[in-house]
């Protein structure tokens, strides 16, 4: 193949970026973003495989005396971490791997799909915007993000297969792949969910049967019970059962209102600034105006369903929403069609290749420093060693890391997380030892500040953490 070729093959350029965050690919869930939401993932996929693998039962390690099993988002990523550590042994980096190469996998289905619809080159481009886009660093963070929105974007892409009858003696096959394939997108991640509202569009195409359209509406209705049942029964019982909340449902649409409109500029800039860059923003605002000048409505027609049904997860988050990058993920395929869409309409290969390059470029640059982790966050490696020095795995723990649950991962203990206010107020250590704690490890430079638990023995003490035994 030459070299013209293989640089207009997406295929070339998937593996391209595959290679390329490959690149501290064993790194543990240490660098400064979202840390704490990757440990979250692991600690839960580390106690399946050694307390309970039981899928419908995650736990967590801050749960203090309680079991710390909980309500959380369906915990297929999760799992295959544990399926992969019961095979090679347990590892932190499992699902950055698996998470890598799902999300891979999603840019191939996501390019299908806009090809079925849109040009060859709006395809291509808005493929390659949404590899520079936030789904540069998403797709290999231990997070269900990216790994979600790939499985409903190959659920997408089967599922207009069948209505639109294509292949008819796969037409099983197609429904069955539509049906698995959101099924446990949806599960893996709630608001990954609003992007089915394009289906909308095929509903009411009078040129698709009704025995098709009736089928696959009977395949999406099967598809909600296992949904509505993890998430509004399973998740409040096991809350309820266990005493432990710790996945965030939302909150009422007036409340969310009130906290985005208090908070506008950031969400705002959810949109131009965290998804595709300011150059990429540029490009989207372009493919918009084209889209309208030229009258093309798959575009913005689109566009106009897929923001309303997202901005039910806005409202719903709330300031969630402005403070958490990660909530604008599903969106940026919408955002990177439309982009796409724009720059296939300039003439001048020329001015293409330049504009990819100046997106690329920003996106990537803004998103180099989660492949490196900083040196006092790596000294918490050394923790669990250390506490196995001066106490039992079995021993309760806690750590002034606030509402970082971090530290307790790779501490590999079971205990609280708690701030140095909260544990200095007189009488707390008392009232937490009565329920099992043992020792209270104090962070000094990474995930804590400094203090001195006066009258309590220091067993172990370094430049990083200080330990203390009740």
């Amino acid at each position: 193949m030459h070299l013209k070729s293989l640089l207009k093959d997406i295929r070339f350029w998937i593996l391209l970026f595959f290679l390329i965050r490959l690149v501290g690919i064993t790194n543990p869930p240490l660098e400064t973003g979202h840390n704490w939401r990757q440990t979250t993932v692991t600690m839960v996929a580390r106690n399946y495989l050694e307390i309970d693998n039981n899928i419908f039962y995650p736990r967590v390690d801050f749960a203090g005396e309680k079991t710390g099993i909980t309500g959380m988002e369906f915990p297929v990523l999760n799992y295959m971490i544990y399926a992969t550590a019961e095979v090679f042994g347990y590892q932190h980096w499992y699902g950055r791997l698996i998470n890598l190469l799902i999300s891979s996998i999603g840019i191939w289905f996501f390019y299908l799909l806009v090809r079925k619809y849109f040009s060859d080159k709006t395809a291509f481009y808005a493929s390659i915007l949404l590899l520079v886009s936030i789904w540069f660093q998403f797709s290999r963070k231990i997070m269900p993000d990216t790994f979600s929105m790939s499985l409903i974007l190959a659920g997408i892409y089967y599922g207009t297969n069948y209505l639109e009858g294509k292949v008819r003696e796969k037409g099983l096959w197609n429904v069955l792949a539509y049906f698995l394939l959101i099924t446990i997108g949806v599960l893996s991640k709630l608001p990954s969910g609003f992007i089915l509202v394009v289906f909308a569009f095929f509903i009411f195409d009078g040129k698709i049967p009704m025995k098709r359209k009736v089928i696959f509406s009977v395949a999406s209705l099967v598809t909600l019970f296992p949904v509505v049942a993890w998430y509004y029964h399973w998740v409040p019982k096991l809350v309820e059962d266990y005493g432990f909340w710790h996945f965030f449902m939302g909150k009422s649409f007036l409340q969310g209102i009130v906290e985005i409109g208090q908070n506008l500029n950031l969400t705002l800039s959810r949109f131009y600034d965290t998804a595709l860059k300011f150059s990429g923003f540029a490009l989207f605002l372009f493919g918009l105006y084209t889209s309208i000048k030229r009258r093309d409505w798959k575009v913005y027609g689109i566009l106009a369903i897929a923001t309303l049904s997202f901005a039910v997860i806005i409202f719903k988050a709330g300031y969630t929403f402005s403070h958490h990058t990660y909530y604008i993920v599903p969106f940026a395929p919408v955002m990177a069609l439309v982009a796409g869409y724009g720059l296939s309409q300039i003439k001048s290969m020329k001015w293409v290749v330049a504009l990819l390059v100046i997106v690329g470029v920003e996106g990537i640059a803004n998103q180099q420093n989660d492949f490196r982790i900083k040196e006092k966050n790596l000294q918490i490696l050394n923790l669990e060693e250390d506490l196995n020095k001066v106490s039992d795995a079995e021993e309760m723990i806690l750590i002034n890391s606030g509402n970082y649950p971090t530290p307790m991962y790779f501490a590999h203990r079971k205990g609280w997380i708690n701030s140095n206010s909260e544990i200095q107020r007189e009488g707390f250590l008392d009232s937490l030892q009565t329920l099992g704690l043992d020792y209270v490890v104090i962070l000094k430079r990474s995930f804590g500040s400094e203090i001195s638990l006066e009258g309590r023995k220091v067993v172990l003490e370094n430049g990083d953490y200080c330990i203390y035994e009740l």
